[in-house]
């Protein structure tokens, strides 16, 4: 019963949005206030409880909204000075196909911004760029999420983990995290392999005017050798280096090789293929709001791609530790570099921290748009130009992620109560798990899914299910190091569904309101990943091996 009732809210965002095509801002608010209802009268939450919660929801999606403005404000920086058409003049230097194109931005340089910053910017930043080569918007937001899956485990310089085995505390230790990045790793690889090929064969049956795989298949030994130089040393550098750096140098590594090899034509096919004309374009292709035209440049390429090397530079040294940057604003930040509210409306547990400088879109996002208007020499109509829009664009994502998040902290909290229930959120992964150990190694990727799917993030949905999984793991007799592996990749998985990452995608080009298509269209590649990876733990749990 309580089960169903958690649910809820989940079911009702589903049904609004993929069966009845409502947007994510209209959808949300009514998820929340569902859940906001099951908390007062099912769980027994007091109305100030569930008055903080949303509060506390509201105050934390001011870190999306900024990694969202500061990715939106970059690019609309670059479209004014003219840098954007000296990339897509780079970029068609390389190869004008693009499904090639969409592998080097959204697999190789997605995956790259994934380790190094994470939290849905790598999405945010290919897609338009992507839209600037020609690419439809609608086809740029989808396929961008669908490459954004494998580095996700290890984004942000390995965060996820790094979360899972924060909720795990002293039960872990050192040799529990090395073979956690080694058998999270692993699985992602086998299927990273192919992710290349799934994203283009995507690209090329809902947004081609072909409405056919066989543009993929043709492009299947680039596609594969684009995985393989990316899977091979994300396994190596997991196994050597831990969970920090195996999505960041994976991608560096692969960017550099695709590129060179690219420009090379090897195993490039002779016939370059690209989209109809945008006159043929489904009306929902297109962006509903104007979007700031690259205008026609000189500009050299290396001082194009200047912002985009300083915005990876200072994500990695702001990002490893040993440097010292990150130990003062996130680590042991202290005021001015966080901001902090505690018990809010005198609730405990929530206390809420924003450590502002450790915002991608605060640092570097913002800081490096302001210095690309001088460094590009940009008038001040063209700076006018590029924030007005910015504004503009963020508006319609604005609602849906607020709400999205009040929803993930209603439920999240509905444990502080007068029921002596458990939260929503494990009650729902409870009710997965209870079916008995073979039926939980299936569902078990299915929870981490979940919890990124309606939170966002799988270092949030870590964050909820870690402990969960480690547990009913010990429970079962299961390798606890495998079930939490799931955990991990399961999280990663959902990324490419889940709502807030494509509201903010959809923001970033345009095409706010057709979320629901793109979660639909994205449930497909997102089911053969899960099927993949159950399968290959099924296989280790079939063996009985253990790490």
């Amino acid at each position: 019963m309580y089960a169903l009732i958690a649910f809820a809210p989940i079911l009702i965002t589903l049904i609004l949005m993929t069966v009845l095509n409502w947007s994510a801002k209209r959808a949300l608010p009514i998820a929340w206030l569902v859940a906001c209802i099951a908390g007062i009268f099912a769980w027994k939450m007091r109305f100030v409880t569930v008055a903080a919660c949303t509060v506390y929801g509201f105050l934390s999606s001011i870190e999306v909204l900024l990694v969202i403005f500061g990715a939106i404000l970059i690019m609309n920086t670059l479209k004014c000075s003219g840098a954007m058409s000296a990339i897509n003049h780079g970029f068609t230097r390389v190869s004008s196909d693009k499904r090639i194109q969409a592998i080097i931005i959204c697999w190789m340089f997605g995956s790259f911004i994934e380790g190094a910053a994470g939290f849905g910017t790598p999405a945010a930043l290919a897609a338009p760029l992507l839209v600037s080569l020609g690419f439809p918007p609608l086809a740029a937001a989808t396929v961008a999420l669908i490459f954004d899956s494998t580095a996700v485990s290890f984004g942000a310089v390995g965060t996820p983990v790094s979360t899972a085995l924060t909720q795990l505390g002293t039960s872990v230790g050192p040799e529990f995290a090395g073979k956690l990045s080694v058998w999270t790793a692993l699985p992602h690889a086998v299927m990273g392999i192919f992710v290349p090929f799934l994203g283009v064969a995507v690209l090329t049956k809902v947004f081609g005017k072909e409405k056919s795989i066989k543009p993929a298949l043709a492009v299947l030994p680039f596609a594969l050798f684009s995985g393989i130089v990316f899977s091979v040393p994300y396994v190596i550098v997991a196994a050597v280096f831990g969970y920090e750096f195996p999505a960041l140098l994976a991608a560096l590594i692969g960017l550099i090789v695709t590129v060179f090899a690219a420009k090379k034509k090897f195993l490039v096919p002779k016939n370059t293929w690209g989209f109809a004309p945008e006159t043929e374009w489904k009306p929902d292709w297109r962006s509903k709001t104007e979007l700031e035209r690259a205008k026609p440049s000189d500009m050299p390429l290396w001082l194009a791609w200047a912002p985009y090397v300083l915005i990876a530079a200072i994500l990695v040294i702001t990002r490893i530790p040993e440097l010292g940057i990150k130990n003062i604003i996130n680590t042991n930040a202290s005021f001015p570099f966080v901001f902090q509210f505690n018990n809010i409306f005198g609730v405990e547990q929530l206390d809420f921290s924003l450590k502002w400088a450790n915002i991608p879109g605060v640092l570097p996002f913002i800081p490096v748009a302001i210095l690309t208007h001088f460094m590009h020499k940009m008038s001040l109509d063209e700076v006018k130009t590029a924030w007005i829009d910015t504004f503009k664009q963020i508006g319609g994502a604005a609602v849906a992620i607020i709400f999205g998040i009040a929803l993930v902290q209603v439920m999240k909290f509905s444990d502080i109560n007068e029921s002596g229930l458990h939260n929503m959120m494990v009650i729902m992964a409870e009710f997965i798990s209870n079916a008995g150990a073979s039926v939980f190694v299936v569902l078990s990727p299915i929870i981490g899914i979940l919890g990124s799917f309606i939170s966002g993030s799988n270092a949030v949905s870590n964050l909820l299910f870690t402990n969960l999984q480690f547990e009913t793991a010990q429970a079962l007799n299961l390798s606890t190091v495998l079930v939490v592996a799931m955990q991990v990749i399961g999280g990663a998985i959902g990324n490419v569904t889940c709502i807030n990452n494509a509201v903010a995608v959809c923001a970033t080009v345009g095409t706010s309101g057709a979320e629901g298509k793109i979660i639909k269209t994205n449930i497909l590649p997102s089911a053969i990943y899960t099927v993949v990876i159950i399968g290959i733990f099924a296989l280790l749990f079939a063996v009985g091996f253990n790490p």
